[in-house]
């Protein structure tokens, strides 16, 4: 398996242990796993070297890339995986297709953000497996032709209504992952931590995942800044009081909201009256991205109910000042 970005760090090696390596290990999205189970079941009976091309969009860290491995895993074949932001050149794209091989999976993260000359070069990529290039300029000019070995491409997105209709119309099948249940964290959790070696306590495991934003990769990470504290300051398991430590050390509350999250609250109650607000002028006033609120605060905080968005703008709502201990 060839990861075609940067190389990976300690962090992402870790990461990379903690992937479910069949599908009984991936615990939730239930449906979606049934599914894609059929579709690599059908291709496999039909003798074919690559499935339907799958598009998968959710919030970041829902478990997207560890279904691309999976289904790699399950139809025998090599997987190469790229973030869509390196692409940008016609010929970096080119580069990546011409050297697959047959039933090869090749998985593109963050596909919304594919560069729109490279988006228009695949079209007859994924319908034909033909690639179609420009080669010199002026009176010069020439088109080839390229026929690229049958592959299953993979795209993964947390922005769904900025992928064009053309390319969301390449996919055979597409599917969308949602928030995980206490109780699936909870798993995931104890999981992990048989996987990391390390002992952890049921109450333990219930105040992580209570502080998971139902979210695996989130749960494995506050997981192993525990294992951490366990190490330092306790005998190595993580203790219900461990646990308590180590999320007061990170500033992140019983509902799981971190400093960032209480910022963009305080921000709409204390400048905006609780709203209605913009997200220009949110962001100006927060000091804080517009996509960074958008994709990483805001979806999180209106799963919670804390905040909701109208015509006019985001709103608090009266919980969220209750959880804050503020007047609305």
């Amino acid at each position: 398996m060839k990861n075609l970005s940067s190389p990976p760090n300690e962090e992402d090696k870790i990461l990379a242990s903690l992937r479910p390596k069949e599908w009984k290990e991936y615990i939730g999205q239930e449906n979606v796993k049934k599914n894609l189970k059929i579709i690599v079941q059908a291709s496999l009976q039909r003798k074919e070297v690559c499935c339907e091309h799958i598009l998968l969009y959710g919030q970041s860290g829902l478990g997207k890339t560890s279904l691309a491995y999976l289904i790699a895993k399950e139809m025998g074949s090599e997987i190469r995986v790229v973030s869509a932001p390196s692409l940008q050149r016609i010929g970096d794209l080119a580069a990546i297709l011409t050297n697959l091989s047959q039933g090869d999976v090749l998985f593109v993260d963050e596909i919304h953000r594919l560069n729109k000359y490279c988006e228009e070069i695949i079209y007859p990529v994924l319908e034909d497996f033909k690639l179609n290039l420009v080669i010199g300029k002026g009176p010069m000019a020439r088109t080839i032709d390229l026929d690229i070995p049958k592959f299953t491409f993979i795209g993964a997105t947390t922005r769904m209504a900025l992928l064009s209709s053309p390319l969301r119309n390449r996919f055979g099948a597409t599917f969308q992952l949602e928030y995980y249940s206490q109780k699936d964290i909870e798993q995931i959790i104890q999981q992990s931590a048989l996987f990391l070696k390390v002992k952890i306590d049921p109450k333990a495991i219930k105040i992580l995942a209570s502080c998971s934003r139902f979210t695996p990769r989130v749960a494995n990470r506050l997981l192993k800044r525990a294992r951490d504290f366990a190490q330092v300051e306790g005998t190595g398991e993580i203790t219900e009081q461990i646990a308590k430590n180590t999320l007061e050390a990170l500033k992140i509350d019983r509902l799981g909201l971190e400093t960032g999250d209480r910022k963009i609250l305080k921000t709409i109650i204390e400048k905006f009256n609780g709203g209605p607000v913009g997200i220009q002028a949110l962001a100006a006033a927060s000091l804080e991205e517009e996509d960074t609120i958008l994709d990483i605060y805001e979806p999180y905080l209106m799963q919670l109910g804390f905040l909701k968005r109208t015509t006019r703008g985001r709103i608090i709502t009266k919980s969220a000042c209750q959880h804050l201990g503020c007047q609305k």
